[in-house]
């Protein structure tokens, strides 16, 4: 037998080194699987391009066209968000699953259920209410990948920004409660209101503690604004001492002219209800009274129903259930929304002034003083004047012809609804003159026995929702806001005004004449006493100045006590305007001798 000698070594790529397999066969499997795991991923991201996401025409000519403009395209340090930032999770594991889940809308795409405008609008709240369920479920993830609480500034975001974003750390609110429709249409007035409540309550999973950096942002913004605000405070100071020893000089000297005149005449009798001829306070020491500047805003047509529809308003969440005051948000912003508005802006759809008037004025800076001398309360209101814009809609352009001005001071009762929130808003209706939900003269005289009791000639003047038995705010099923129809009884009613839940109201007109009342079922005029004065001086400068008892006892009068403090509104018809065409104040503080009241009425 013949020995054929040992057995050559096989080439290295051919030895078994694992199950069998030799090292050719895992250097294939390896490189083969980093070739399929390079194309997945490849392919997978492909997928999360604006390109794919925008080739079929649903998404190209629908959604792509909302987004373009939009903050999430082009803006001011050209960081962009595409489709995949916002819809698709970054981590594999819940990208995977998205994916998946993605793949019910090629069978979508298949079956047409969207190829057409109509189709895609009659499924498009449905979807929208699909990412909004996702993303509230997440926390809003995707939105957080760029906008993290860890790194905001909020030195550098308007008032209300810095503010809810506070609350929503605290409260346990996420991204997409507040910021629907960023990139698309916002859907969010087409959503029930009852699954937007449920949608956008707070989630006590998602409080988070407030980073320091955040406020320590907030403390340097405050510190900031604080100190801005003293200067602009101090200057407008020596401009009102300037003002007010000019007026006093001026006043001097036409009260020595008038007594040389009248020096050994009798005195005329002054007509009923006009302004006292020598004027209100003229005694008084006004450079001592406690003073404050005003920005009376145009409000348009925002009702109390507006304000609580969280449709039209994005604040409402806040006040009916969180207890924020209107000041809370926009206390700092009123330039903004009163020329917003007044040009024919304002609200979710620019729905707050369908009729503007051309030239009107957003705002109305103007100065209040204040001061008592233990029995009577004394305010001087001043402003300047903005000479003519007429009203397109009225003949002649002068709603009240017979006033170029008037002012209304409002003290909130006790127990109204939100009245310390929302101070005189509590007493405008979306059913009042002038408002969306106007009934008209003829529906008014058709409903005899409330027209009747409300004494209405063809308006419905302000009322209190605790006169009505129901007043509708969500407008479900074609209902109209308000409930001016819905009276209370005449004894409900008058037991509301012996406990105190009505709005003092006091009035002065361009004459000097004035009215003391108050507003409950409607706007009613008492006994109550009250002198005033109105004047507009050379320098186009309004003053008006108006007194009443500190503990006055008429029906409808608030009693002004030491130690409290009550919530007010000033509203300024000015340029012969009327009913809802005035400028007002959001909710302000007043209080006797109380330097932390915005309105400080000093003694004297």
């Amino acid at each position: 037998m013949t020995d054929s000698g040992p057995e050559p070594k096989k080439p290295l790529w051919r030895r078994y080194f694992l199950f069998g397999m030799p090292l050719a066969g895992i250097a294939g499997v390896f490189t083969a699987g980093i070739i399929f795991w390079g194309g997945f991923n490849t392919a997978m991201e492909a997928t999360n391009t604006m390109p794919f996401c925008v080739s079929c025409h649903e998404m190209g000519d629908y959604i792509y066209t909302e987004y373009e403009g939009t903050i999430h395209d082009v803006n001011r340090s050209g960081v962009g968000a595409v489709c995949s930032d916002c819809h698709v999770p970054k981590d594999w594991t819940h990208k995977i699953i998205r994916k998946i889940k993605a793949s019910r809308e090629v069978w979508g795409k298949l079956t047409g259920s969207i190829s057409t405008p109509e189709k895609f609008d009659a499924k498009r709240l449905h979807l929208a209410m699909n990412e909004w369920q996702r993303m509230k479920e997440t926390d809003s993830v995707e939105c957080r990948n760029c906008h993290d609480f860890q790194s905001m500034m909020p030195e550098f975001q308007k008032p209300r920004a810095r503010q809810q974003h506070l609350n929503a750390m605290q409260t346990g609110q996420t991204c997409i409660d507040c910021h629907k429709g960023i990139a698309h249409k916002d859907l969010r007035g087409r959503a029930d209101e009852e699954y937007l409540a449920t949608l956008e309550a707070p989630n006590p999973e998602f409080i988070r503690e407030v980073p320091q950096i955040y406020l320590d942002s907030l403390a340097r913004v405050e510190a900031k604004e604080a100190e801005e605000a003293a200067a602009v405070k101090a200057t407008k100071d020596a401009d009102r001492a300037k003002l007010l020893a000019a007026v006093e000089a001026a006043r001097t000297d036409e009260r020595a002219k008038v007594e040389a005149e009248m020096e050994g005449k009798a005195d005329a009798a002054a007509p009923a209800g006009a302004g006292d001829a020598a004027g209100v306070g003229t005694d008084l020491d006004w450079a001592a009274a406690g003073a404050a500047d005003l920005t009376l805003f145009y409000p348009g047509q925002a009702s109390f129903e507006w304000v609580q529809n969280g449709k039209y308003h994005g604040g409402a969440r806040p006040v009916t259930k969180g207890g924020d005051q209107c000041t809370t948000c926009h206390a700092k912003e009123l330039d903004a929304i009163g020329n917003k508005i007044v040009a024919g802006g304002g609200g979710k759809s620019d729905e707050l002034e369908p009729t503007p008037i051309p030239g009107k004025r957003g705002t109305i800076p103007a100065s209040i003083q204040a001061t008592h001398d233990g029995e009577t309360v004394y305010f001087r209101l001043q402003w300047e004047d903005a000479g003519h814009n007429p009203a397109p809609f009225v003949e002649g352009g002068k709603m009240d012809p017979d006033n170029q001005i008037k002012v209304a001071l409002m003290i909130t009762g006790t127990g109204i609804e939100m009245g310390e929130q929302v101070g005189c808003w509590a007493t405008c209706h979306a059913d009042n003159t002038y408002m969306p939900f106007d009934p008209g003269a003829d529906a008014i005289a058709a409903n005899a026995d409330v027209a009747a009791q409300l004494q209405a000639q063809g308006t419905v003047t302000k009322y209190l929702s605790q006169s009505r038995t129901d007043v509708e705010l969500k407008g479900r099923r074609g209902k109209a806001l308000g409930g001016w129809d819905k009276m209370e009884t005449a004894e409900a009613i008058e037991q509301y005004l012996k406990d105190g839940t009505f709005m003092d109201l006091l009035r002065v007109y361009a004459d000097g004449s004035s009215a003391n009342g108050y507003l409950l079922e409607r706007r009613v005029q008492n006994d109550g006493e009250m002198a005033a004065d109105a004047s507009l001086g050379a320098d186009g400068m309004w003053t008006v100045t108006f007194s009443r008892k500190l503990m006055s006892d008429a029906p409808g009068d608030v009693p002004l006590e030491a130690g409290k403090t009550y919530t007010v509104g000033f509203a300024i018809h000015d340029d012969f305007a009327a009913a809802r065409f005035h400028h007002v104040t959001l909710n302000t503080s007043l209080a006797l001798d109380n330097a932390d009241a915005m309105i400080n009425v000093i003694g004297q």
